[in-house]
């Protein structure tokens, strides 16, 4: 693998931090569960984040999403 193998490496993933961070802010986030602000999170973390608040975006109100 040449220099340029590490390099887009470096950019891609650095370009899926921003996707993750970019949705967790479309959906409110601010800080992680810890109260860790958001963009000093690593991208598993972020992940873990974004999981979490897509849940939380589940209407619990509406009848169809309750669980009992």
């Amino acid at each position: 693998m040449g220099i340029a193998g590490p390099i887009n490496q470096k950019t891609f993933h650095s370009e899926k931090k921003k996707f993750v961070l970019g949705q967790l802010v479309a959906l409110g986030a601010r800080e992680s569960q810890q109260g860790i602000p958001i963009d000093e999170l690593n991208y598993d973390e972020l992940k873990y984040e974004l999981l979490l608040a897509s849940f939380r975006v589940i209407g619990v109100e509406k009848d169809e999403n309750r669980w009992f």
